[in-house]
């Protein structure tokens, strides 16, 4: 009986065992090393290794190793900013959109909720066919009152033109309120003051026709309260009792033989009504000058959300703004603060603080220059960690494979192969490449034509082309060492 063929022992390292004295390209089959003077040494295409009893097994005729991974886009590389930045981006959008708008709380503003706010009294008017449009500037209203109504073409008689209420109007300047007066629509002013109406007054004087209208002045100022109609206006006594006083006002008509509670100029068409009087002044005046309606109300309680559904305020408010289209409501603002006069940051920072401030920078200057003498020269250290050439040839290698770069890799060769030979040869270094194929071929006895194809040559369209030029390369080297 006979047993397995015993193993035969490993021989061990011997002239039959061809290593390698430094690490290939990775990808590359007996391509010579980047960098070394010697001759060319051989990977996979040199013999087997003799350990066993088989045959020896020949190297892989195409490229070693495995396929390289495909390289990274640029937007993967951009993926976290952009990422980041549409977070960002999104959370600025939600803020905007659950962060509520600020809230109306503007005196008689008819967006205004609240109980010093006219909102109630705007629904109602646009309930009844009279929309209202909110005026925030002077130009605003002037614009919204020269434009009239639906339809095409701008309105200009006062029948059709719409209705200006100005609240507020002692935030207004001269010229402003010159310009409101000139409009030709019915006109509400309410709480008057001695500039609305001169400014008034000056545009009746002036508009044809109105040379007969009274002339209205403020009298005085007294506390609101329920007051009677006093007077023959249908709008005031169909509402009856209303919270009138605050502003007080006097009435001189041009003719003679005028009181209060009566109508001056019947004959001329400029009808004053003076009503609710308080202390024998009246709290509302109208008249009309021009071919329009200006009304006078001394108080704006009665417009206000708090006050609306008291006594005959909504009545009084509803029959006073009556036989409008559209009503124009001018809210203004508190008047912009000019530069006249005004001092910029730095004049209103004091002397003493610049002082302090110059100090301070002289300070830190002198500690900079304190702690710079403090530093002592450079000291060489030495490497915590030597990294044998080997494996930067094999990093190199593996870079280059991982980024495809054959190019870079056969310039890497044959930059080196070009060295070696040029001092072999010993030509200058800076040869040009017809001089250096010259000397290669009268040495080798090749054509001048192939050894520029290898040392010169375009690069390699694959990895098997690259690997028969570091063969091509090592041939050559060995043909110019053994001559």
């Amino acid at each position: 009986m006979t047993g397995p063929a015993p193993v035969p022992p490993d021989p061990g390292p011997g002239p039959d065992r061809t290593g390698t004295a430094g690490p290939a390209i990775p990808g590359t089959a007996g391509a010579a090393i980047p960098g070394t003077a010697g001759p060319a040494i051989r990977g996979d295409a040199g013999p087997a290794i003799r350990g066993d009893a088989g045959p020896p097994h020949p190297g892989p005729a195409g490229p070693a190793g495995p396929a390289a991974p495909p390289g990274r886009s640029p937007l993967h590389r951009w993926r976290a900013p952009l990422t980041v930045l549409a977070l960002v981006l999104l959370g600025g959008i939600m803020i905007a959109l659950l962060t509520p708008s600020a809230p109306t709380t503007g005196y008689l503003d008819p967006g205004n909720p609240g109980s010093q706010g006219s909102r109630a009294l705007a629904a109602l008017l646009a309930h009844r066919g009279q929309p209202v449009s909110r005026a925030g500037s002077v130009s605003a209203a002037l614009a919204a009152a020269r434009a009239g109504g639906p339809g095409p073409g701008p309105r200009t008689t006062p029948g059709q033109a719409p209705a200006l209420i100005i609240t507020s109007p002692y935030l207004l300047r001269p010229g402003q309120l010159s310009a409101l007066a000139r409009l030709p629509g019915n006109l509400m002013v309410v709480e008057p003051d001695s500039a609305v109406l001169a400014a008034l007054n000056g545009q009746a004087a002036t508009a044809p026709g109105s040379r007969a209208a009274p002339r209205v002045t403020v009298a005085g100022a007294d506390e609101v309260r329920p007051v009677r109609p006093g007077c023959t206006l249908a709008s005031a006594t169909v509402a009856g009792d209303a919270a009138m006083g605050g502003v007080l006002m006097r009435v001189r008509s041009p003719g003679p033989g005028t009181a209060a509670g009566a109508t001056t100029g019947a004959a001329t068409g400029t009808a004053a009504g003076q009503c609710y009087p308080v202390d024998g002044h009246p709290s509302l005046v109208r008249y009309r000058a021009a071919g329009r309606t200006v009304t006078l109300l001394g108080s704006g309680v009665p417009l206000t959300d708090a006050a609306l559904a008291r006594r005959g305020n909504a009545a009084l408010a509803l029959n006073l703004l009556r036989g409008s289209p559209r009503i124009v409501w001018l809210v203004p603002g508190p008047p912009a603060v000019t530069a006249a006069g005004q001092k910029s940051l730095f004049q209103e920072i004091p002397g003493p603080a610049y002082l302090v401030t110059v100090q301070l920078f002289v300070a830190a200057g002198l500690a900079a220059l304190w702690r710079t003498r403090r530093l002592g020269p450079l000291v060489a250290e030495p490497l915590p960690v030597v990294v044998r050439a080997s494996e930067t040839v094999e990093g190199h290698g593996r870079l280059y494979r991982s980024r495809r770069s054959r190019g870079r890799a056969a310039e890497v060769l044959r930059d080196a192969a070009r060295h070696r030979i040029t001092g072999r040869l010993a030509l200058p270094a800076g040869a040009d490449a017809g001089a250096v194929c010259a000397a290669v071929a009268a040495l080798t006895g090749r054509e001048p034509g192939a050894v520029q194809a290898i040392l010169y040559g375009p690069a390699p369209r694959d990895d098997a082309a690259l690997v028969t030029l570091g063969q091509d390369i090592d041939a050559l080297e060995g043909e110019v060492r053994t001559q």
